[in-house]
């Protein structure tokens, strides 16, 4: 397997509840696609264990909505997996209004508050050099 990297990027202006949201909700999607980030489960001192966590650390990045707009077209030419996250993500807890919302927007329109990324290490970094630590 490669060496991957896991990187979250959030819209910078973001309130901290919202900006918490959006990267459990990125978070658990990136978890579901790529179980072989997670590590061994953990133990205990009373050998109980715990699921695993992933060992390698996930950088949290602060980005400007044009600048997500332009690292998503820069990862359309990667092999890097992009999980993208929409402000209607944040408007109704009705998953199928959610869902009905995107359909009527191509994805390049899409207003981003946050987006998911793993890749292969040294394309993951030169695809995110630029960016700070969000804050």
């Amino acid at each position: 397997m490669q060496d991957l990297r896991c990187v979250m990027i959030l819209q910078r202006d973001l309130a901290p509840g919202k900006a918490a949201n959006a990267a459990a909700v990125i978070a658990l999607t990136l978890g579901q696609r790529h179980a072989a980030l997670v590590g061994d489960a953990l133990q205990d001192a009373n050998a109980c264990y715990f699921p695993g966590l992933i060992p390698s650390g996930i950088p949290v990045l602060a980005a400007s909505h044009a600048e997500m707009d332009a690292l998503r077209l820069r990862c359309a030419e990667t092999s890097c997996d992009l999980v993208l996250f929409p402000e209607q993500g944040q408007t109704t807890t009705d998953y199928a209004a959610f869902s009905a919302a995107m359909r009527d927007l191509p994805a390049t329109e899409w207003r981003l508050l946050g987006l998911g990324l793993v890749g292969e290490k040294q394309s993951v970094r030169k695809l995110t050099s630029k960016l700070t630590l969000f804050s």
